[in-house]
């Protein structure tokens, strides 16, 4: 055990079909955490007025 690194390996960026995961830096105590970006599974429509009568 003595050769091994104290680091972790840079992961790559994953991707699906509505998901991106991305790694962050070590912190002080070494915690490497992860972000999460999803992307929209709705559309907004833009509103209009309807017709007045």
């Amino acid at each position: 055990m003595s050769g091994q690194a104290s680091t972790r390996p840079k992961v790559p960026e994953g991707k699906t079909d509505r998901l991106i995961t991305r790694q962050n830096k070590p912190n002080k105590a070494g915690f490497v955490g992860y972000d999460t970006i999803w992307e929209s599974f709705q559309k907004v429509a833009e509103y209009k007025t309807p017709k007045q009568p």
